[in-house]
């Protein structure tokens, strides 16, 4: 193996944190379990482990710095001055400094334990987290992810909390619990954790930016004279005016129904209207038709041309 203090990039008087901090950096990167299908990380990774294991044990570090043992830990031959610690003046000095250092030892075990999650799950951290951040999917109705409030989520490790969504909170979006993630060794601080919100459809509704959309279905005869009618918002059922003389297609707005955007402004609900014919048909309103429609001919797909 190479010289370690090259491997992990640290200077030869370097402090235990120093070298803990410069391998985890660098497990970060290169562990395989972090980089799944990057075959070359794997000896990249061996070897920096194994640098690690030496520099990170007192005895083999100073054992090392005097020329004692190679890299790879093997006994050199009596009397052998060079490699990388030297048995010289430099080596001497590494030692000594070496020496009034902290003698404490520390695993590597656990740092890939925080790396990986509990259980070695792939992408449980990334070089941009936290090693102890999780992250988990969390579905929401579309009602309560439009009007937001308290609901109760389980985390991966089996805790049941309290979280706060807020009002019209979309499918994609993030929700960070801060220090709600896994707790740390040895003094380091618990992670975070991330919630990957999917919002799920509804059978009535459709959301357009702060607005929501509705397709309410009316009555010929709602439509011909007008009619007040009971029309379904996120906010609970209200009455709704058709204007006489309604078509399909005709949108009337309900005002402030929709959800409340970050800048506290309030969107509206949108109901388009659509006109349902009796079922079965209705023979009185058949024959009606026959001699109404002879004398009462328009025209509705003019606009459209010809094909």
């Amino acid at each position: 193996m190479r010289d370690p203090y090259a491997v992990l990039g640290v200077a030869r008087d370097a402090s235990e944190d120093d070298i803990k901090k410069a391998y985890r950096r660098l497990a970060k990167k290169h562990h395989p379990d972090l980089n799944p299908g990057r075959r070359a990380n794997d000896q990249q990774f061996r070897e920096i482990t194994a640098a690690y294991d030496l520099l990170s044990d007192a005895v083999k570090r100073a054992r090392f710095d005097r020329g004692e043992i190679d890299a790879n830990g093997a006994e050199r031959f009596a009397g052998f001055g060079g490699g990388f610690g030297g048995g010289g003046a430099g080596g001497g000095q590494q030692s000594r400094a070496y020496r009034r250092a902290t003698e404490q030892s520390f695993s590597f075990d656990e740092i890939i334990a925080e790396l990986l999650g509990r259980g070695g799950r792939r992408g449980a951290a990334t070089p941009e987290e936290h090693p102890g951040d999780t992250r988990q999917a969390v579905k929401l109705g579309f009602v309560e992810a439009a009007l937001g409030g308290k609901r109760r989520v389980t985390l991966g490790d089996g805790r049941t909390i309290a979280i706060t969504v807020p009002a019209g909170i979309e499918s994609g979006q993030t929700l960070r619990l801060k220090s709600q993630g896994k707790v740390g060794s040895r003094g380091v601080e618990p992670g975070d954790a991330y919630l990957d919100i999917e919002v799920e459809s509804h059978p009535l509704f459709q959301r357009k930016e702060r607005n929501i959309h509705l397709e309410l279905p009316v009555t010929l005869t709602e439509a011909v004279l007008g009619a007040t009618v009971t029309a379904p918002t996120i906010h609970g059922s209200v009455s709704l005016k058709v204007p006489r003389g309604s078509n399909s297609g005709a949108t009337l707005r309900l005002k402030g129904k929709g959800i409340v955007g970050g800048d506290g402004k309030q969107g509206d609900q949108l109901v388009k209207l659509r006109i349902v014919l009796p079922e079965p048909p209705d023979a009185e309103l058949t024959a009606f038709l026959e001699r109404w429609g002879v004398k009462h001919v328009y025209d509705v797909r003019g606009k459209l041309g010809s094909s």
